[in-house]
């Protein structure tokens, strides 16, 4: 068996300390700036049609540059990219907080998300080979699983008590401290091994294609939210996507040391994971937003109780991804905790479907909140874990991008997707209830509240669709058995995937 599998670095559970704050910081980045951005947009005079690009800057870079940031912290080196992410994470943020002007918050959030696509995958990636026994490994995703699917829903408070209390600036300089003690720690704890390194040269004419795609991608549904699906520019960029990401196919194929390998995507399993999550998370990206607004317009919630509305759901995303996932992974197939995880998320925002202008919170949101923590906890846990089972090493941090990417783009494509569902089903109601109305405010919320539940029926078809996706893509046999990246692993992949019978591994190794 390799030295990897049976090695275990006595500082290991340090280093998890460390990568899990960056994980945190890059997560929360994602929402912060949602609750902040109406007072920075007052504050630096920014236009209502260019409020969303703080948002889809973010998303561009960090969408558009993570495959080329996995394969980066391959060639470099996972730590070193690791800090060199932080630090950059760091500088971008401090000037995000000390923006003059609508161009400087647009560049730092930009390159905001140039150092968070360096960051993410080489935080996955370490973790992948820090920790290589089975137990150890479950308790270590359940944690970074945790923080992962709850750390939207910790930046949406912590970015309300910051607007509130302090300035919206303080939700990019808080950044700064999380970057500053992760890197420190890291630098220090953190030990990478040597045969996990890939030599080979980067693929040029790869990066710059799935970078030009993955762009094209996200800017189309950006795009088709505010012009519509079937407009001149959003049509031309969906072409542009498809052609350019089937020229990336091609050319992976082609080319000796490719950016994606193609036998990371094309084992099963892993196709399953990607598909199932980046399905997840259009769904819950989309359901953020529209309770961020219902809440704060509809129920009249201040920033801070809007924040604090979401933390039953983080509560069940930490029960459900360390007492139901981390405890059940070495012992159940993975399609049987995802499968019905993504189930009861899906029944959690059915519940959530019945919102009226009179909710209560105790008696519908909370169940519903609840519900859904706890799918998408257990369905997290096991799905980072197998996201990376079998790779070789070397090729680790790519894996773990190809999550990242299909979290990225399934966050964009959600917010789209059910912003435009949302708004013509709420154009709809008010043009045909315009008659009988007792007051325009009264119809102008009724109309909000049924466009909001009518996209929360579609996220609940979507998440049903991510669970059918998991339980059948997922874990026929054991997972990358009989792959030719698992046959072939001579790192800590492979050892670990070997190293016991029949169900007891089925989930090793990482990502978000």
């Amino acid at each position: 068996m390799p030295e990897t599998a049976t090695y275990a670095d006595p500082r290991r559970w340090k280093a998890l300390i460390f990568i899990a704050l960056a994980q945190l910081m890059v997560v929360l980045d994602a929402t912060i700036v949602n609750i902040a951005l109406p007072s920075a947009q007052v504050d630096l005079g920014i236009t209502d049609a260019n409020r969303q690009w703080v948002i889809t800057a973010y998303a561009l870079a960090f969408g558009g540059l993570l495959l080329f940031g996995g394969r980066v912290a391959d060639l470099w080196g996972r730590k070193r990219t690791f800090i060199i992410g932080l630090v950059g994470f760091a500088v971008a943020s401090a000037l995000g907080g000390a923006a003059a002007n609508q161009g400087m918050l647009l560049g730092a959030r930009a390159l905001q998300g140039v150092f968070g696509a360096l960051l993410a995958p080489a935080a996955l990636s370490l973790l992948a080979v820090t920790f290589t026994e089975a137990k150890e490994r479950a308790k270590a995703f359940g944690i970074f699983g945790a923080i992962a699917g709850g750390g939207g829903a910790v930046g949406l408070i912590l970015g309300g008590v910051l607007t509130e209390y302090m300035n919206w600036r303080w939700t990019f300089f808080v950044n700064i401290p999380f970057a500053v003690v992760a890197a420190t720690g890291a630098f220090l704890v953190i030990r990478e091994p040597a045969e996990g390194r890939n030599p080979s040269r980067l693929d040029v004419p790869g990066v710059i294609l799935a970078t030009l795609g993955l762009v094209s991608l996200v800017y189309g549904f950006t795009r088709a939210e505010s012009d519509g699906w079937l407009a001149g520019p959003t049509l031309g960029l969906f072409v542009a996507a498809a052609v350019l990401l089937l020229a990336f196919v091609l050319v992976e194929s082609k080319v000796k040391a490719p950016l994606l390998p193609l036998r990371v995507v094309a084992e099963r399993n892993r196709a399953g994971v990607y598909a199932s999550l980046g399905l997840a998370v259009i769904g819950m990206f989309g359901l953020f937003l529209f309770l961020t607004y219902y809440l704060q317009i509809v129920k009249g919630y201040t920033p801070v109780v809007t924040g604090l509305a979401f933390l039953p759901m983080i509560v069940g995303m930490i029960t459900g991804s360390t007492q139901i996932g981390a405890r059940l992974m070495t012992r159940v197939r993975p399609r049987l905790l995802m499968a019905p995880g993504f189930t009861v998320a899906a029944l959690g925002m059915l519940v959530l479907t019945q919102i009226d202008l009179d909710t209560s919170y105790p008696a519908l949101i909370l169940p519903g909140f609840l519900l859904m923590g706890l799918g998408m906890g257990t369905a997290f846990m096991p799905a980072m874990s197998l996201a990376t089972h079998g790779v070789q090493p070397r090729d680790a941090g790519v894996a773990s991008a190809m999550v990242n990417t299909s979290q990225q783009v399934g966050g964009a494509i959600g917010t789209a997707l059910l912003n435009t569902i949302a708004a013509s089903a709420t154009t709809a109601y008010a043009t045909s209830h315009a008659a009988g109305a007792r007051s325009a405010d009264l119809l102008k919320l009724q109309s909000m509240v049924h466009g909001y539940s009518t996209a929360i029926w579609w996220a609940v078809g979507i998440l049903a669709l991510a669970g059918v996706i998991a339980f059948t893509f997922i874990n026929t046999g054991r997972p990358g058995a009989g792959s030719p990246v698992a046959s072939s692993d001579d790192g800590a992949g492979a050892a670990v995937g070997a190293s016991e019978d029949g169900d007891e591994v089925q989930i090793p190794v990482m990502v978000h």
